[in-house]
């Protein structure tokens, strides 16, 4: 059955698309802050690409001989003072007066934390920080930052403050008191919680975050903190005591950095810091010690299914033993840009360029003091996920073994020439240059001469990078996409291996049992919410239902009769936003009372749409049925039927295998990817209806459609159906 209550919101989304006062702005500015810097990133490698062609178009022959290298620039770091307060607490200052800011930024070098149970713990503990001090409420905190025109953040390693160098003296003492003197008020506790909750239940619809919470898991295992992954079980688990014991372990000065950069002179910022800072409390701090994760013994297919997803998100990773400050960290950089670094990298070049199968496709090789990471990250259209990952592994193990061109090594080395020294500008990088020599116990003389050593990378080094760090053979093949479509060709290059949303791994529980067919699931459905009998003397059938959209309170009202059907959707304060009527292929369609032209689609949707319990004709009325597989859903085991409309439209559903009720449907919706769990089934009139829908994917968080009163042959008032 096609989903009205996901029908219902359609005409909603649209209005929000095209009112910027509400909807639109704030998906627009989600999509924005998540997208600026990819984007950012592939204009300036295109800008910096054509430029580069137009110069070999220009110059011709007179370039087909690269010419010999000068020697390379003299890099002038700026420089930075450093000084350790009584408690242990360590403070690099850099002086720059161009613009009379400050800022300061406290982080601390602590063992990674192992949550298990209560993971998230010391994330929220981190958020809690500024909301609330024993003398500063939230509102006060937030009040006083605002009036400086400041900025102030806490996270669970530490803490960030910036502002005018006049409020510089009012900033730190806010700064201190939110350090010291956190309270943790319970009511935020608990806003937090609400918040987190939430933001876990919108990312098990994103695909992305899926795939970086797989690959998390695989990559490191459970049992190392990089392999821990938030659920609403570990949110849950967490109280307020666990969100002060991670603060009171942790939050320590003699584990802590401080950098002060801007208009402040070294005498100054010792001042200050031992003013704010010098009562800060010095205490051991728990250390830790984890195993160093493995890469695989031989690559596999890390697959996670996402219903009616029209592209797969690939994630080829491993880990790999890259410490900072390695002595291969520039050569291994410039392989790894060659690879996918850039937008004229070698997989951008072979899959978006060359074969059409993704917009942009990036690599990473991470370096960190427990355990570093190699990682690619794609988005491919369905038909071609198996021919992607065969790209890629085409891609790494050529780099192992054809030597790279020298007009292709001294563009890559260009490249990053040109983004370290523009990177110089900013004086925060002096800061964090100065951050990691002291951290990693770097030579003084690490980043300055960073362009020389660049400039001696030969192809030779490259090459034995790739052997040391690119292990195709090895690796964790993470696909978060549509099973029906993908799962079978991926069979035949690897095994695969089936992951929920979380990471855990989805071994079969059960067996579909002999002679289970898409048609007994849906004929035992239809036993379980009532009976054949029972919805055949359905003559008319009515919903209300609820939920709140942009901070305001819409009702949607369905009635539906044989041939009929009406939804009528109404907006606290605004009235009627949108009506859509059928009538036996009379249709009307509303917003704001505008009345607006139908395509088939919508025609087509409405049509089925006007029959009541339509799973009793499907065979009749021409949908394809498919049992493709049983999967656990949220611990329930359920059988999946892939279906399809007389229109054409795809759906996904779910039923419960002990209930056989309806648990989940997941179609596609104007481009996006919608999955509705329905659960609360109550009786009504003999037949069982589902009173809660929340439906993810259709807005930045999730939506509970709570379903108020369902009325079964109470009588329909036929002026409801007019169409003119």
């Amino acid at each position: 059955m096609k989903n009205i209550f996901l029908f219902s919101l359609l005409a909603l989304v649209f209005f929000s698309q095209c009112t910027p006062k509400t909807g639109d702005m704030v998906k627009k500015t989600e999509d924005v802050k998540n997208k600026t810097e990819e984007v950012a990133d592939e204009v300036a490698d295109e800008v910096v690409d054509e430029i580069v062609d137009v110069v070999e178009d220009v110059a011709g022959d007179f370039r087909s001989q690269s010419p010999t290298p000068g020697p390379a620039p003299k890099i002038e770091l700026g420089t930075y003072e450093q000084f350790e307060v009584a408690n242990g607490l360590k403070v690099i200052v850099v002086e720059n007066h161009k613009l009379p800011r400050v800022s300061f930024s406290l982080s601390l070098e602590i063992d990674p934390i192992l949550e298990k149970e209560f993971s998230g713990a010391a994330s929220m503990a981190g958020q809690l920080m500024s909301r609330g001090t024993a003398t500063r409420t939230k509102a006060q905190i937030d009040e006083e930052i605002d009036f400086m025109g400041a900025s102030l953040s806490t996270r669970m390693t530490g803490m960030f403050g910036a502002s005018l160098t006049k409020h510089s003296d009012n900033l730190l003492k806010i700064m201190s008191d939110v350090l010291l003197n956190p309270s943790f008020p319970v009511d935020e506790f608990e806003k937090v919680k609400k918040q987190t909750l939430s933001g876990l239940a919108s990312s098990k619809d994103d695909p992305n975050a899926i795939a970086g919470n797989v690959a998390q898991v695989v990559r490191y295992g459970k049992d190392h903190p990089y392999g821990e992954v938030e659920t609403e079980e570990t949110v849950g688990n967490i109280t307020i005591d666990k969100v002060k014991e991670h603060y009171n372990n942790y939050f320590r000065p003699n584990v802590a950095y401080l950098i002060v950069v801007g208009d402040i002179t070294p005498v100054e910022a010792k001042t200050m810091v031992n003013k704010y800072f010098g009562d800060w409390k010095r205490a051991s701090v728990p250390k830790a010690e984890f195993d160093m994760p493995k890469a695989p013994a031989k690559s596999t297919i890390d697959f996670v299914n996402k219903a009616g997803a029209v592209q797969s998100i690939i994630n080829v990773t491993y880990p790999v033993d890259f410490k900072p400050g390695s002595s291969d960290a520039i050569k291994a950089s410039v392989m790894n840009t060659l690879l996918g670094g850039f937008f004229r990298s070698r997989l951008n070049g072979n899959l978006r360029e060359g074969k059409g199968y993704t917009y942009g496709i990036r690599s990473s090789l991470r370096s960190d003091k427990e355990v570093g990471s190699f990682s690619t990250n794609a988005g491919v259209r369905n038909e071609v996920t198996d021919s992607s990952i065969i790209e890629i592994m085409y891609e790494l193990n050529r780099l192992k073994t054809e030597p790279v061109p020298a007009k292709e090594l001294t563009l890559v080395k260009n490249y990053l020439s040109g983004s370290f020294a523009r990177s110089l500008e900013n004086p925060q990088t002096v800061a964090r240059f100065a951050l990691n020599t002291i951290r990693y116990n770097l030579p003084q003389d690490y980043y300055a001469t960073y362009l020389e050593k660049l400039s001696k990378v030969t192809s030779a080094d490259v090459m034995a990078m790739a052997n040391k760090y690119i292990k195709p053979d090895n690796a964790h093949i993470v696909v978060v996409g549509n099973k029906g479509e993908v799962a079978e060709k991926l069979g035949k290059i690897a095994e695969v291996n089936y992951y929920n949303t979380y990471g855990e791994s989805l071994k079969e529980t059960f067996k579909i049992p002999e002679g289970t067919t898409a048609q007994t699931v849906i004929t035992d459905y239809i036993a379980a919410i009532g009976g054949e009998a029972q919805l055949n003397m359905v003559k008319d059938l009515s919903y209300k239902m609820s939920t709140s959209m942009m901070g305001a309170s819409l009702t949607v009202d369905i009635n539906i009769m044989e041939g009929m059907f009406s939804n009528v959707a109404t907006m606290e304060g605004m009235g009627v936003m949108s009506k859509q009527v059928f009538n036996k292929g009379d249709v009307l369609v509303q917003q704001q009372g505008q009345t607006l032209p139908a395509d088939r689609a919508v025609v087509a949707s409405m049509k089925e749409l006007a029959v009541l319990f339509p799973e009793r004709k499907y065979a009749e009325n021409g949908y394809k049925l498919k049992l493709s597989g049983a999967e656990t859903i949220d611990g329930v085991n359920a059988y999946v039927l892939d279906i399809e409309s007389p229109s054409g439209e795809k759906t996904t559903n779910y039923f419960a295998v002990e209930t056989s009720l309806k648990i989940r449907e997941v179609a596609t919706q104007q481009g996006a990817t919608v999955t509705t769990d329905l659960s609360d089934y109550k009786e009504v009139d003999g037949i069982m209806f589902p009173h809660l829908n929340t439906l993810t994917g259709m807005a930045p968080v999730p939506l509970e459609m709570k379903v108020e009163s369902v009325k079964v042959n109470k009588g329909i008032d036929l002026s409801i159906f007019k169409t003119e």
